[in-house]
């Protein structure tokens, strides 16, 4: 049966790479066009047979699948025709990382240049993941917007495993953390502050189980300190709160009326949070050729299913904490009981869009959202800021006396100097791992449904077998092109 699996798992690695391999003879190797189909396949062997899912995990060779899908995600994430595809890879993604050998996999050096428009970086797997999560939030896609939950799903389940994050994707992290925890961009939605949960979640699960070897995000927390501190000061005054909803509202409005929307939803994200680090590399022209000579050809795509909310697509499970450092975890009865309410809070703060906090939302009109005072006390005592407060607390005035008495000035050093650190003893007690599962539910059998029959329809549209059919099962639409 293993030969069976080991059989398949060879087919699927061989072909999903096949797009991303580099001759230096032109037309030396025939490229396939059939990855959307591919990964469908893929899903379906996941999903429907369990002995190949964790025949799969346990693998090597779990990275050659795990490479061409975020390839896959950063060449896609502003092609409008191919957003079924990005669905596809991120729920594929989301599966695998509900299993703990996925998160200790991606500690495996990144040694492969592939010709994605990423910063240059030195660092592992989950580097390679982080950076491509960032692009693809960061490139505001109006479209991607309901699966950033399940993009930051995915890093809070990897995040109790990653050994050693590099410089870069330490930065995109806080980057990301900046953004969302801005006042006016947590109250232009009922569930924008559900985001900042997750941030926040997987940096206390890297402070607490992987502190030792991630002196850089240390370094990024403790160089963006001011973030954490405003968080902890959120206004909840009525006044405050109705100038950054005012803000928020009219923001809304002008991305609505603009002929940019694009260029001015990355407002967002610019800050001065990215580092020297992040210069951009070449895009390769091959890629930027074959992507526009594939939306040319395909100038048709088909509406899709309602993405269902990550609380639907997931179950809360809690992981055997890593023995990575026994000083950490010597009081495990202490912290069953200790870090219950920790999760209680967690779940109930982080709720769907039908949720309970959906009450406290009031509406201006039938499209305005208006934030109360009520509504954000109800979950801002809940934000798990005490383990990275407490960080703070202990190590900046150690990293500004060193800084005085040595005179340092380069970064380095200070990284040096936190990679000898510990924080035994003075942080909370570690918390249960908390990871959230993919399940099968009723919204995302609709929609890989219509995804997949949209996906058939598309690629027999020449000869016209679908012509006077009545398919009522997605729409049809024309793809514009955008300058």
């Amino acid at each position: 049966m293993e030969s069976k699996h080991q059989f398949g798992m060879n087919g699927f690695c061989r072909l999903l790479n096949n797009p991303l391999i580099q001759t230096y003879l032109p037309g030396s190797c025939k490229k396939i066009g059939f990855y959307q189909e591919l990964l469908i396949l893929f899903w379906k062997f996941c999903d429907r047979n369990k002995k190949f899912l964790y025949y799969v995990l346990k693998s090597s060779e779990i990275l050659d699948i795990i490479i061409p899908i975020l390839y896959f995600l950063n060449d896609s994430r502003t092609d409008s025709s191919k957003i079924g595809l990005m669905h596809i890879g991120i729920f594929i993604l989301l599966l695998l990382s509900g299993e703990r050998n996925f998160g200790v996999r991606l500690n495996k050096p990144y040694v492969t240049r592939l010709p994605m428009n990423l910063p240059i970086f030195t660092g592992t797997h989950a580097d390679l993941l982080i950076i491509v999560f960032h692009k693809i939030i960061v490139s505001a896609n109006q479209r991607l917007q309901p699966l950033y939950d399940c993009l930051l799903t995915i890093i809070v389940n990897i995040s109790p495993y990653l050994k050693s994050l590099s410089m870069v994707s330490s930065n995109k992290l806080i980057h990301l953390l900046e953004a969302f925890s801005t006042p006016w961009f947590l109250f232009a939605a009922p569930d924008n502050h559900n985001l900042l949960f997750f941030l926040l979640e997987a940096f206390n699960n890297l402070i607490q189980y992987q502190f030792d070897g991630n002196a850089n995000l240390i370094y990024s927390i403790i160089r963006k300190r001011q973030v954490f501190f405003s968080l902890s000061t959120l206004p909840t005054d009525a006044q405050t709160i109705a100038k950054y909803g005012t803000k928020s509202n009219n923001s809304i409005l002008s991305l609505k009326s603009s002929s940019n929307i694009l260029e001015q939803k990355q407002n967002i994200f610019e800050t001065n949070s990215i580092s020297n680090t992040d210069d951009e590399s070449t895009v390769n022209r091959e890629v930027i050729q074959q992507s526009t000579i594939e939306t040319i050809n395909n100038p048709m795509i088909t509406s899709l299913a309602e993405t269902p909310s990550i609380h639907k697509m997931t179950e809360r499970t809690l992981a055997a904490s890593p023995n990575f450092n026994s000083n950490q975890h010597q009081q495990s009865d202490i912290n069953n009981q200790t870090s219950s309410p920790l999760i209680q809070s967690v779940s109930s703060t982080v709720v769907s869009h039908n949720g309970s906090n959906s009450n406290q939302n009031h509406l201006l009109d039938s499209n305005i959202w208006l934030p109360t005072s009520t509504w954000i006390q109800s979950w801002k005592g809940k934000l798990p800021l005490q383990t990275i407060l407490r960080l703070l607390q202990v190590l900046v005035p150690q990293v500004e006396k060193i800084c005085m008495d040595r005179g340092l000035t380069d970064e380095s050093e200070i990284i040096k100097f936190l990679q000898h650190g510990t924080l035994v003893g003075l942080l909370p007690v570690p918390h249960p791992i908390l990871i959230r599962k993919y399940q099968p539910n009723s919204g995302t059998i609709m929609w890989f449904r219509t995804y997949m029959w949209g996906v058939i329809y598309l690629r027999n549209v020449d000869p016209p077998i679908w012509y006077d059919t009545d398919v009522k099962l997605f729409e049809i639409q024309r793809v514009i092109e955008q300058d």
